[in-house]
């Protein structure tokens, strides 16, 4: 017999609360980065999955991801609407088990959201609308069933992701490479970027709501949960001030978006590894994860792929760091839930993390861009040059964030 937890249910209440927050504030943060003309087309980008996305979940997101099981690979259909839910149902944590599926659906928000931040300016709103949805039911429902799914092959396979490197920044960064090689390079130039203040505020936001996502995905309120915090911010914090060290010497010029990057980049890397690894680890994967992230940029930037916010270079390559560095610093002394990693006598474990986070990388780049090909069969995924040139605040929305 489970008994309801109070402490625990508020802790998930405020927990699912910060999360949600991460998504206006990555509104803002894009928002501030783009140029003039473009800023209320990206931030709707946002906006309007915290609408949409909430609506696939209720209706069969959340069956499909934590009901039943197929081959380990997906739920099914058991509770689509939340069908045989109960307010008074409780979570194995004593909280709600309406509030876990609150905190996950914030998850499944922000995770396509993060996309648009690559091909920011070129793509009709409409064509996004279907790339969200068939995104969702193709690549984040069945990867977040595998890694924390009941019967997920992830899981059975006992690899570590706490809070998702693998489930929400590696399958969105490497969509995002996707769609800068499919979509193209934008027609026009524009200084960008126009508002720094907003990619402050978005970054705050961010950070703010990131102790929710990471210390919120112990699902409790106890020692995990308080590692997992403090992991949170040293990575954050020390990834900062390596990204802006970085950009003082190769720049020349100590930029404010660059710590606010880097920031970013650590808090990415951080993520999968929150709750796995010991106090001493984290400022190391912070430090890896801005330097391993500024060099993925200045790669994207030599190859000139027109990744317009960086997306793939921190959300995509900070996953795949973060998901590695799991494999390296998991230590069963920081918590009994997890396993070793190298350092700590079990190289499998670093195989196995490697293994899968390049896997679903590739799943995520090769359907995603299979599906933008598909789309624009049928509806141009990127709009007219005419339409570019005049922003799309206008083109799209007939709206504009400035007179």
């Amino acid at each position: 017999m489970i008994n309801l937890d109070t402490g625990n249910t508020a802790f998930m209440l405020v927990a699912t609360s910060l999360v949600m927050l991460m998504t206006p504030g990555l509104a803002f943060f894009y928002g501030g980065l783009v140029g003039r003309k473009n800023v209320l087309a990206i931030m709707i980008q946002s906006f309007v999955s915290m609408g949409w996305t909430t609506v696939l979940w209720f209706c069969f997101g959340y069956s499909l991801c934590f009901s039943g099981n197929y081959f380990g690979i997906i739920g099914d259909f058991q509770q689509i609407f939340l069908r045989g839910l109960n307010p008074a149902d409780l979570h194995a944590n004593g909280f709600p088990l309406l509030i876990f599926v609150a905190y996950q659906m914030m998850f499944a928000i922000i995770t396509p959201a993060l996309i648009t931040g690559a091909f920011a300016n070129r793509m009709h709103f409409k064509s996004y609308l279907v790339f969200l949805t068939i995104w969702l039911i193709f690549v984040y429902f069945p990867v977040c069933h595998m890694t924390w799914g009941p019967g997920g092959l992830f899981q059975q396979w006992g690899v570590l992701d706490f809070a998702g490197g693998t489930v929400v920044h590696t399958t969105a960064g490497f969509a995002a490479l996707a769609s800068v090689l499919f979509i193209g390079k934008r027609k026009t130039a524009e200084e960008t970027p126009h508002n720094i203040p907003f990619v402050a505020l978005g970054a705050a936001l961010l950070w703010f709501g990131w102790y929710g996502f990471n210390a919120g995905s112990e699902l409790a309120a106890d020692k995990i949960t308080a590692l997992a915090f403090f992991n949170t911010d040293i990575a954050a914090s020390f990834a900062a001030v390596t990204w802006l060290l970085l950009v003082w010497i190769f720049e020349k010029k100590p930029k404010f978006v660059g710590l606010l990057t880097g920031a970013v980049a650590g808090l990415v890397a951080i993520t999968p590894a929150a709750g796995f690894v010991s106090l001493w680890a984290a400022p190391i994967i912070g430090i890896i994860a801005a330097v391993v992230c500024y060099l993925a940029v200045v790669l994207k930037n030599r190859l000139k792929f027109d990744d317009a916010l960086d997306v793939w270079g921190v959300h995509g390559v900070g996953g795949v760091v973060g998901c590695i560095c799991v494999g390296l610093f998991a230590a069963v002394s920081a918590n009994p839930a997890g396993a070793n990693g190298l350092f700590y006598g079990n190289p499998i474990l670093l195989i196995k993390q490697t293994a899968v986070v390049l896997g679903v990388a590739f799943y995520a780049f090769i359907f995603s861009y299979a599906m933008l090909w598909l789309i624009n069969k049928f509806q141009a995924a990127r709009i007219s040059e005419t339409e570019e040139l005049n922003g799309l605040d206008f083109a799209l929305h007939g709206e504009a964030a400035y007179e």
